[in-house]
C-alpha cells in the first residue's frame, strides 16, 4: 500500500458496524483465498511480528492457526488483531481492506459483490466516503475508495443534524449512489441529481406543512419552496444592501432546477432514447450533482434558518 495516509475520519463506530455486518451474514472476508494469500495482497506477513516466540514472523502463525488447524482461531480473528488494528489504523489501510473483499481475485460472484457494496457504501456514507469501481479487470469491476465532494459531505451533515426532519439514512443513499455513479454511469447520476432535489423540495414542504400538487414536477417544487422560503427574486427589498446579486442570485436558483430537469429528461435515467443518442461525459455528471447537492443544501439550510430563529427576511 502507499506509504501516504489520509489522516482519519471513518469512526471506529462506523468499521465495527461494517464488520459486525459481515459477521452476521457469514461473510468470508478473505473469499476464495487462503487468508495468507489475501493479506499478503496488503501486508508484509513476513516483516510483522509473531506473538508466538515459536514462529519467526506474523506469516508463520498464521499458516499454523488458520491453516493448519483452522479452528485454532475465530473466522473473524482479523477484525480484532491489533497488528492490523483495523478499528483505528488510517483511513487508507481500513478502506483498501474493504476494496480487496470485492476484487474479482478475492470474490468471483457477482451478487455477492454487490450486495457487500452496496451494504459498505450504505455504512460508510455518513462519515462522508465510498467506494467505487476504478477500473477493471477480466472484464469484471475492481473498486477504490473517495470522498464525497465537500457540497455531498455537506448534504450529509444537514441530514444527520435535522434528522428529525430529514431521514439521513436515505439522503445518504441518494447522494452515495449519484457519487457513484458519475464515473461509471453518468445518466444514473444525473438521474439521482434530480431525485436528490426533489426529496429536498417535498421534505421541507411537508415540514412546513404545505400540501403537494399531484403532477408537480421539480421546477413546480422548487418555486413552491421559494415562495414558503420567501426566495422569490421579487421578496428582495431593492433598497438592501446587494440586492441586485441576491436577486441573481435566487434567478439562477429557477435556472439550476430547469437545468436539472432538462437534462435529465435528455440522458438520465427513467426516460426512454433512441438507441444512437449520446451520452454525456463524467465530468458532465459532476455538473450535475455538484449543482443539485448545492441547491438541496441551500434550501434545507434556507428552511432551517427560516424555522429556527424566526427570521422571514431575505
Amino acid at each position: 500500500m502507499s506509504e501516504e495516509k489520509h489522516s482519519n475520519t471513518i469512526s471506529e463506530a462506523t468499521r465495527r458496524d461494517i464488520f459486525d455486518y459481515l459477521r452476521v451474514e457469514g461473510v468470508n472476508w478473505s473469499g476464495r483465498l487462503e487468508e495468507t494469500v489475501f493479506l499478503s495482497r496488503l501486508y508484509r506477513l513476513d516483516e510483522l511480528p509473531s506473538g508466538e516466540w515459536r514462529f519467526s514472523s506474523m506469516a508463520n502463525e498464521i499458516w499454523q492457526h488458520r491453516v493448519r488447524n483452522p479452528t485454532d482461531w475465530e473466522d473473524d480473528w482479523v477484525f480484532e488483531d491489533p497488528r492490523f488494528d483495523l478499528y483505528a489504523c488510517p483511513d487508507e489501510e481500513f478502506l483498501s481492506f474493504l476494496c480487496e473483499m470485492l476484487h474479482p481475485i478475492v470474490r468471483r460472484n457477482a451478487d455477492e459483490v454487490g450486495k457487500l457494496l452496496g451494504a459498505f457504501n450504505d455504512i460508510l456514507a455518513t462519515e462522508g466516503w465510498q467506494i467505487i469501481q476504478e477500473g477493471e479487470m477480466g472484464g469484471r469491476p475492481v473498486y477504490g475508495a473517495q470522498q464525497l465532494m465537500p457540497s455531498a459531505s455537506l448534504a450529509l451533515e444537514s441530514a444527520r443534524e435535522s434528522s428529525d426532519i430529514l431521514n439521513a439514512s436515505y439522503v445518504a443513499r441518494q447522494v452515495t449512489r449519484m457519487q457513484a455513479a458519475i464515473q461509471s454511469d453518468p445518466e444514473l447520476a444525473i438521474g439521482t441529481a434530480k431525485e436528490f432535489v426533489e426529496t429536498i423540495c417535498k421534505t421541507v414542504l411537508d415540514a412546513l406543512g404545505k400540501p403537494i400538487s399531484k403532477g408537480a414536477d421539480l421546477l413546480d417544487l422548487v418555486k413552491q419552496v421559494r415562495a414558503e422560503l420567501q426566495l422569490l427574486p421579487e421578496s428582495i427589498d431593492d433598497k438592501a444592501k446587494g440586492a441586485a446579486t441576491v436577486k441573481r442570485i435566487l434567478s439562477n436558483l429557477g435556472t439550476a432546477a430547469q437545468g436539472l430537469a432538462e437534462l435529465r429528461g435528455l440522458y438520465g435515467t427513467g426516460h426512454g432514447k433512441s438507441a444512437g443518442s449520446g451520452g454525456l461525459q463524467p465530468r458532465h455528471a459532476r455538473l450535475a450533482v455538484g449543482a443539485a447537492t448545492t441547491l438541496g443544501v441551500f434550501l434545507f439550510e434556507t428552511y432551517q434558518e427560516r424555522t429556527g430563529n424566526g427570521s422571514s427576511n431575505g
